[in-house]
């Protein structure tokens, strides 16, 4: 398992080495590139598929999106996809927005915009098929995961869950404070330190 403090870079390496043939000349080819570059491939009909996980959430225009995946797929080539669905992470979010209007934490948020993009598996599907996508199949199903401490909760939403909020926030003991706050309150859930997941699957073929 992928340690949740791998870099970028170092994912790409560790995957070059779990990829058999993992090279140029045997066909496979690993690229490193920016997230905006997603909306913009710079490749045209040159792919037989597009596999994604945890990343589309991260993309605020799915029109533009699944325009520039359909461009890069050859005819017959497929999309499949899992990330970030409607309802997904509900109730930490929303815990989040509450503490960032406090008193003690609205400073920090008084630009912030949401950088995540939740779809619902309707919307998606019209947007996949006005880009062109046939075949088109989109689901949305719930995946609670349940921490086993205070401990590995925190790790985890500090690293990846309220990573965007956190970096808002310029004070290391107000983001302490911030942390503590959420892990409290997920103490007292039922199951306790569960994350409440929500999955959008994607697959469709380019006709």
């Amino acid at each position: 398992m992928l340690s949740l403090r791998l870099s970028v870079s170092q994912m790409s390496n560790r995957a070059a080495g779990e990829i058999p043939g993992a090279s140029i000349d045997r066909g496979v080819q690993l690229r490193q590139l920016p997230l905006q570059v997603v909306s913009a491939l710079p490749c045209e009909q040159t792919l037989d598929v597009v596999f994604s996980t945890a990343t589309f959430h991260w993309v605020l225009d799915h029109d533009r999106l699944f325009a520039s995946l359909f461009a890069a797929l050859r005819p017959g080539g497929r999309l499949v996809a899992q990330c970030g669905g409607v309802g997904n992470l509900e109730r930490i979010h929303g815990r989040a927005h509450e503490l960032m209007s406090t008193p003690e934490f609205a400073q920090w948020f008084a630009d912030y915009r949401e950088p995540r993009n939740y779809a619902d598996a309707i919307s998606t599907r019209r947007r996949l098929e006005g880009a062109g996508f046939r075949d088109v199949e989109t689901n949305v199903h719930p995946s609670p995961v349940a921490f086993p401490n205070a401990d590995a909760f925190t790790v985890f939403v500090s690293t990846i869950v309220l990573r965007p909020v956190l970096s808002q926030i310029r004070d290391e003991g107000s983001r302490k404070s911030f942390v503590d706050r959420i892990t409290d309150l997920a103490s007292a859930d039922s199951p306790a330190f569960e994350l409440d997941y929500q999955r959008l699957n994607i697959r469709a073929r380019k006709p």
